[in-house]
This record gives structure tokens, sequence and C-alpha cells, in this order.
């Protein structure tokens, strides 16, 4: 019997809480030897899905009418990890659908003529790189317009997408920062949606992310994790160097502060006033979010608060992204290697003797025995109904868990060598956003190896093919072909 989490002898509404929840996980692990426990139930979940996208969303997503890309995104992201094709007509639905969300101005907005938005701009553009596709109707080309010209802070040419990247330096703030929309509120969650669209579609310069690096780093609480944003103090005009960060650390803005500085590094110059994030702080946090045994393992989003499904991604996926930073618990994989995937066993029981910095066993038996409804879809927990945000990031998460994707010296070298054009800080970006690999011999799947979800990409919670083909469309590179996959 799995020991509950200890209290005083003052109980309270919050401890109170805890320990129902508790009690309500333990009841949903499977008895010894009951069978049918480590399932991932993948044709509930895909009826689930086939109707929210065929039929429509239940009337209780009316609230959502200014989120209609992330129902989009979310659906259409559930899919690929789940290894579902999509037919060419319902991705040409798709397509015609999220274009009517652009703004005339740049951007997409939550919804048909609705302000443009950093956040629905992210789902948009990441559902237009699962469905889309090049040429007339294909979405990637009806982005915005392309024109060629020259930056002074860096003397290359590229392609622009002009109104999006107008609209970027609109929302930006003398800190580096940069509010959601016009008139909006500055957060981390807003920066790492702008970050992941330019460096997509080959937007990102240096005149766009100007001092974005230091308020990232300013927005690092004491604890390790990230908040949403700092507080940022001016005095006689002059910007304070040390601004302190606004909030408590949260799991998805840590996640979104982690991302985005990973996605930044091209882009920070070495020196003594270079800003610096605290990495072993954050890890330390990072760990300390994985629930207890009795939590079954599940990833809670702040200190001393209940674990939910959808911090499995927004935290269980952060510690791939250490990687990029030089942080890693394994020995990197010979440059020869295939890479391929070879399913290590699971052991059953609570293994803490893992090669990860969580317990990626435990996170997966979280998902498949409280994770998932039995009507079909992934939720925070139970007795909670399934959601399309838990789902989708359910299944991210159940994706970090089994898979470890790292970034590949080796495939940094191929991708960087095949570069076509400038070898600038442009080319350093491309070839890190996609040297990212999936570790042969790396995956751990608890349960039969039916229960596989597709690797994800770390940096854009897209597959690896997806982030690849897009990229290669907006930057005109052709990305080296990766070795195939040893049969098995």
């Amino acid at each position: 019997m799995s020991r509950p989490t200890p209290i005083d002898a003052y109980p309270t509404a919050t401890s109170n809480l805890q320990a129902d929840t508790e009690n309500i996980l333990q009841d949903h692990v499977p008895l010894e030897g009951g069978g049918g426990g480590c399932v991932l139930h993948k044709n509930r979940h895909l009826e689930l899905l086939v109707r929210n996208l065929a039929q429509g969303f239940p009337a209780r997503y009316v609230s959502q009418d200014a989120s209609q890309p992330w129902l989009m995104f979310w659906t259409l992201q559930s899919f690929s990890a789940l290894q579902i094709a999509i037919d060419p007509d319902t991705k040409q639905r798709a397509i015609d659908t999220i274009m009517q969300w652009q703004h005339p101005d740049g951007g997409f907005g939550g919804g048909s003529g609705q302000a443009a938005h950093l956040l629905p701009t992210y789902a948009a553009v990441c559902s237009l790189a699962i469905v889309g596709r090049h040429g007339p109707g294909g979405g990637w080309d009806q982005i915005d317009r392309c024109v060629m010209r020259l930056y002074r802070f860096d003397l290359y040419p590229m392609r622009r997408r002009d109104k999006l990247y107008k609209w970027y330096l609109s929302l930006k703030q003398p800190d580096g920062s940069f509010i959601v929309s016009n008139h909006g509120e500055v957060d981390v969650r807003g920066i790492y949606c702008l970050l992941v669209v330019a460096l997509i579609l080959d937007i990102m310069t240096p005149e766009l992310v100007n001092g974005t690096p230091a308020f990232i780093a300013s927005c690092q609480t004491y604890e390790g994790g990230f908040s949403s944003a700092s507080h940022p103090h001016i005095f006689d005009g002059i910007l304070a160097a040390q601004r302190p960060s606004l909030g408590e650390a949260h799991g998805g803005y840590t996640f979104c502060a982690l991302a985005s500085w990973v996605l930044l590094q091209p882009y920070i110059s070495a020196g003594e006033d270079a800003p610096r994030v605290d990495v072993r702080r954050l890890l330390r946090w990072l760990v300390n979010m994985q629930g207890l045994e009795i939590e079954l393992g599940g990833f809670k989003g702040r200190t001393n608060k209940l674990v939910d499904g959808c911090y499995s991604w927004w935290v269980g996926g952060a510690f791939a992204l250490l990687e990029a930073l030089g942080v890693s618990p394994h020995v990197p994989a010979p440059a020869s290697a295939h890479e391929g995937e070879t399913a290590k066993p699971a052991e059953s029981g609570w293994n803490d003797a893992d090669d990860s910095f969580f317990n990626r066993h435990a996170l997966q038996e979280f998902i498949l025995f409280a994770g998932q409804h039995p009507a079909g879809g992934l939720r925070d927990k139970p007795p909670k109904n399934p959601d399309a945000y838990h789902t989708a990031y359910c299944i991210s998460g159940l994706s970090a868990a089994q898979h470890r994707v790292y970034p590949s010296p080796a495939r940094r070298e191929v991708v960087r060598a095949a570069w076509e054009g400038e070898d600038g800080v442009r080319a350093a970006a491309f070839a890190e956003a996609l040297c990212w690999t999936e570790e042969d011999g790396g995956s751990y799947i608890v349960g039969s190896a039916a229960n596989r979800v597709n690797a994800t990409h770390p940096l854009f919670n897209l597959t690896i093919t997806h982030a690849e083909g897009i990229m290669a469309h907006f930057y005109k590179q052709t990305v080296p072909k990766r070795p195939p996959k040893p049969s098995h």
C-alpha cells in the first residue's frame, strides 16, 4: 500500500482535497493480475476525435469560441501522435477552415473575424504543419505574402511574411517581451508561440528577438521554474537590469520559457553580460513536480498542487529541452547509430532505476490508469470528464515518457552540410531546430507495443516529420533524409 502524503495535525481544505485525490487515484490502479490496466484505448480516443472533427464539438465548447484554432490543433496533433492518417478531403476542409481565421493585418484570430492573437496564431500554423501543403489552396503559401529584403542587423536575403512580421514588431515591448495582442498583456506563453511561428515560417531575426533572452531569464523564480512575466522596472527611462519575476513558478509557463530559451540560443551572444538561466535550480524544480507513488507519478503544475494530466507534457516534456542546454543523464548515442527504435521491456512496479531525470514508467501508468476516460478521450484526472486539451497533452506526455528525443550532433552536422545559401545565424537556427532525433533503442513502453505513440518534437509538439516538412518549404531547403529504421 502506498504511503499517503504526510500532513500535520491541522487539516485544511487543501490537505483534505489532496487526500481525497490520492484515494481516488489508488482506486484506479488495477488489481494485481487483473489485466487490461496497461492498455492505451486508441480506438475509443479515435472515436471521440473523429466525432469532434466531423460532427463538431459538444455544446459546452461554446465557451471556447475564441480558441477555435486550439481545438483544431489539439485534435489534429492527437491524430498524429496516435499514428492516425488523415484523408485528403478532411485535410482540405481543415485548411479552408484555418485560413478563415487569418487576420488581414497579419496573424490569426481565435475565430473568423476575431482579432489577431499570438496563441491562436501558433495553433493555426502548427495545424497547417500537419494538414497543409505548398501550392494553391494548401495553406502554406496563403500565410501572408513573401517578399525579399535585406535585413540591417544581419546581411542575408530572407523570405518574409511581411504583414505577420510587422504585426509581431508592433507587439514588441521595450524590455524585449511581447504583448499577446494589441492592448493585451505580456505572457511567456505568447512569446513561445511567437518564436515557434517565427522560426517555422523563416521570419526570425535579431531585430525581432533583441532583448527577449534577457526578459525570459528575468521570469525565473527563486524556486527554479518560471512565472508568466517579470516586473519591468524603469528608472529615469532606463530599464533595470534586475527585475523580479511576476508570480509563482508554473509548469505551463516553465515549458514555454524553457522552450523559448532553447529557440533563442543561436541569437544569444556569448560574454559576461549575456543573460543566464539557472539550469540546476530549474532541473531541481522540474524533478520535484512529479507526484509520489500514491499519486501514480503524475505531474503537478505548481508546488503543493494536485497532479494533472496536462502537465505530463508541460513538465514531463520539458526534460528533453534541457538536453539542448547540455543537461542530460544519458550517454550520447553514437554518431553512426541508426535512428530507429527498439522498445525496452517495461518492468512492473514503481521503478526509480530509470535512465531519465523523471520516472518514465510511473508517468505512463498515471496516464493509462487515471488519464483515460472509459468513454474515450483523456482528462485531468478522475472523476473529471475528458476534453480536447487534456486529450492532446496527455498523449504528448505519454510520447515524452515513451521516447527519448534529443539534439543529435551528428544530425546537426548533416543538416548544416546540406544548407544552401549564406551560412549565418539563420542556417544555425534551422539546423538547431531540425537536429532533434529519436534515439535508437531509447523507447520505453509500458504495456504492449500497441501502446506506442509517435515521438513528438520537444520544441514544437509536432511530429519530427511535420516539423521538417513545413520548415523545408519556408526556408527553401532540402532536409536530408534520415537513415532507415532497422526492422524488428
